[in-house]
């Protein structure tokens, strides 16, 4: 091997050590951070805890379903309305999704309680076969211009915002979370229950 040729290899071996370690850095480091958003609950139960201001009238819009019906927010009011952000190619999105089933599940029969995922991927065709491989039954709207994204300032998914019976919002989560957990369900209990919100 010549001179160069292995000056190129030892240079190539130390880039490729470096990418690797910087990888693995960033990924300790988001296992961390969403460790420590997963292991204090009563941290978020309908706390702001985002960018958007808690009390400010939830941005309307107007989104197709998986069977392209068209919601609005606006229909809605009267309902408290779990709002969650995401995309399939989101990792922390995914990994956050049993726990809204889990909530949905636990307030389907209540008709006063809403859940709504929107979707960003800008490839329809991939929402679908997802929300059927993960049977999940709430409500998934398609977003693939960002519309919502837009108009809630959302900087990262997933994103959640609780939006209370007079159409504000009351809460807003940046991050995946145990939405399952008994703090949550009590909170919205509360808030269904309350006529403001």
């Amino acid at each position: 091997m010549s001179s160069n040729a292995r000056i190129f290899s030892e240079i190539s071996l130390g880039v490729l050590l470096v990418a690797v370690g910087l990888i693995c850095f960033v990924d300790l480091s988001t296992r961390r951070t969403l460790g420590s958003a997963r292991t204090e609950p009563a941290a978020v139960p309908l706390s702001e805890s985002g960018t958007v201001a808690a009390g400010k009238l939830a941005a309307n819009f107007k989104l197709k379903d998986l069977k392209g019906n068209e919601i609005s927010l606006t229909s809605l009011r009267g309902k408290v309305v779990f709002l969650n952000v995401w995309a399939t190619w989101c990792a922390p999105c995914r990994e956050e999704m049993p726990s809204i089933e889990t909530l949905y599940n636990d307030f389907k029969a209540d008709k006063n309680f809403v859940v709504l995922a929107i979707s960003q991927d800008t490839d329809d065709t991939l929402v679908s076969p997802f929300v059927k491989q993960n049977h999940l039954q709430f409500t998934v709207l398609l977003d693939p211009r960002n519309e919502v994204g837009e108009h809630y300032d959302v900087n990262g998914i997933p994103e959640t915002f609780i939006i209370g019976r007079d159409g504000r919002i009351v809460a807003h989560h940046v991050g995946p979370y145990d939405w399952s957990n008994a703090d949550i369900r009590e909170a919205l209990q509360e808030l269904i229950k309350s006529r403001q919100g």
